[in-house]
């Protein structure tokens, strides 16, 4: 998958590591700012089974 990634990603090696640079950076943005927040109420971290005495 990412060798199919890097050969269609115009440029030389410098831009092609750059433009990988910032779709990788753009991926966690979306991860961050919108599938954890999505995902967060539907796992179970939450679920204590311990009393706090």
């Amino acid at each position: 998958m990412y060798g199919w990634i890097w050969r269609h990603l115009p440029g030389n090696s410098w831009v092609r590591a750059l433009i990988s640079l910032v779709l990788a950076l753009a991926v966690v943005y979306v991860l961050f700012q919108y599938v954890f927040p999505w995902a967060e109420p539907l796992l179970p971290f939450n679920d204590v089974t311990v009393d706090g005495q």
